[in-house]
C-alpha cells in the first residue's frame, strides 16, 4: 500500500511540474525539446506504474517484488487437515523435457482432441497427455486414473502445457515414483466462448456443468483406457478453474472423488463476462456458493486441496474459512498455504508438483 501511495503521489507531482514548467520549456532548441520529452516520459511512466500497482493491489497478481521477477522458487507444503495436521513435504523436482518422436512408451504422448457432449450439446477442444506406461506392454490391460486440468478465465489450454508444464511434471513425478501414471485432460473452462459460464448449467444457456460432470468423463473413458468410476477421476484448476474443480466435485461426488483448487474462489461472480448466471433464482445462486453448501448440505465423500498465500492473495481469509467448514468426515481436506505469492503462473508453478503428488495419492487406477 505504501508503494502504491508513493507512486500516486509521484504521478500527481510530476503532472503538476509538467504543467508548471511547460511554458519555460516551450523555447526552441535541443535542451527545451529534451526537457519536454523527459517530462512527458516521466509523467507517463509514473502514471502507468500507479495504475499497475493499483491493479496488483486490487487483484493480487503478485505478493512481492521477488514474486514479480520470478525469484521465489521454493515449493509449498501440503497439510492434511483430516489427519491431525500431518505435513507432507514434497522434494523439489527439476523440469525435464518429455522425449519427443515416435517412442511414446518412453516419453508419453500428447493428443489434441475434440470432445462432443451429447447431453450438454457442447463441443470443446482438449489436450490429452498419455503417460509412457500407457504404451508399455506390461500395462496393456491396465486402466489409468485421470485428472481434468483447467485454466483460469479466459486462459488457453496450451498454457497448461507450455507455461505450467503439466505433462513434464507428471512424467518426472511418475518416473521418480512420486505419483502414479495418470492421464491428464487439459483444457480451459471456457467451453462456450467467449462467455464465462463459471462451470454452471445456466438456465436457457450453456450446460457447462453437465459437460464436465457427464459428457467429458464418458467420452474419455470410451476413447482411452481410463476408469469410469469417481475414484478414478480428479480435477485440478487455477483461479476460475479452481472454483470449477471444487464445485463440480462437491456437487458431483459420483463423478469426481478429488479436486485441487489453486488460488480458486468459492462463489461465482457475476459481471459482463458471465452475464446472468442464475436466471434470478436465489436457490441456484446458493447451490453454486461453496460456503453455503458447506453450511447447508451434507458434506460429500471427496478429497479436496485448496491453496493460497498469506501475503499477496485475496482468497486467503475465505480459504481458511473453507478449511474450517469442510474439514469434517466424510470430506478430506488438505491445504497448501505459501508465505507470499499471488495470482500468477510463478506461484502456481511452486504449487504444481505437490498438487500432482497429492492428486496421485487420492485416485485409484
Amino acid at each position: 500500500m505504501a508503494v502504491l501511495l508513493l507512486a500516486i503521489a509521484a504521478a500527481v507531482v510530476l503532472f503538476g511540474l509538467t504543467i508548471w514548467l511547460w511554458p519555460r520549456l516551450g523555447k526552441k532548441g535541443f535542451g527545451s525539446v529534451a526537457g519536454r520529452v523527459g517530462m512527458l516520459l516521466a509523467t507517463q511512466i509514473s502514471l502507468f506504474a500507479a495504475i499497475g500497482l493499483w491493479a496488483n493491489q486490487s487483484f493480487g497478481f503478485y505478493g512481492s517484488w521477488a514474486d514479480l521477477f520470478g525469484q521465489v522458487k521454493d515449493e509449498g507444503v501440503v497439510v492434511d487437515h483430516s489427519a491431525a495436521g500431518k505435513r507432507v513435504q514434497v522434494v523439489g523436482i527439476q523440469a525435464v523435457k518429455v522425449p519427443r518422436g515416435n517412442v511414446p512408451r518412453v516419453g508419453g504422448k500428447i493428443e489434441k482432441i475434440n470432445i462432443a457432449g451429447p447431453d450438454s450439446k457442447i463441443n470443446s477442444p482438449a489436450y490429452v497427455y498419455l503417460p509412457p506406461e500407457y504404451f508399455q506392454p506390461e500395462y496393456a490391460n491396465k486402466t489409468f486414473p485421470a485428472s481434468v486440468v483447467l485454466t483460469g478465465y479466459p486462459g488457453t489450454a496450451e498454457a497448461l502445457i507450455k507455461g505450467l508444464d503439466y505433462p513434464v511434471r507428471a512424467h518426472k513425478l511418475a518416473k521418480d515414483k512420486k505419483m502414479q501414471p495418470t492421464v491428464l485432460v487439459m483444457m480451459r473452462p471456457t467451453v462456450a466462448p467467449p462467455r464465462d459460464t463459471e462451470c454452471m448449467d445456466i438456465p436457457n444457456g450453456p450446460q457447462t456443468e453437465t459437460f464436465f460432470a457427464k459428457d467429458l468423463r464418458k467420452a474419455i473413458s470410451q476413447q482411452y483406457r481410463v476408469g469410469d468410476k469417481a475414484a478414478n477421476w480428479g480435477m485440478i484448476g487455477d483461479s476460475t478453474g479452481g472454483y470449477c474443480a471444487l464445485k463440480i466435485a462437491m456437487r458431483h461426488p459420483d463423478s469426481y472423488s478429488a479436486a485441487a483448487s489453486l488460488s480458486g474462489y468459492y462463489k461465482a461472480p457475476q459481471d459482463p463476462t458471465t452475464g446472468s448466471l442464475f436466471g434470478g433464482s436465489k436457490q441456484l445462486e446458493n447451490e453454486n456458493d461453496l460456503m453455503w453448501r458447506l453450511k447447508n448440505k451434507e458434506l460429500p465423500p471427496i478429497s479436496v486441496l485448496v491453496t493460497s498465500s498469506k501475503k499477496g492473495e485475496h482468497n486467503y481469509k475465505d480459504t481458511m474459512k473453507f478449511i474450517g467448514l469442510a474439514a469434517k468426515s466424510p470430506t478430506r481436506v488438505s491445504s497448501m498455504i505459501l508465505d507470499s505469492g499471488g495470482h500468477n503462473f510463478n506461484t502456481w508453478r511452486r504449487e504444481l508438483n505437490p498438487t500432482l503428488t497429492w492428486m496421485g495419492s487420492r485416485l485409484v487406477a
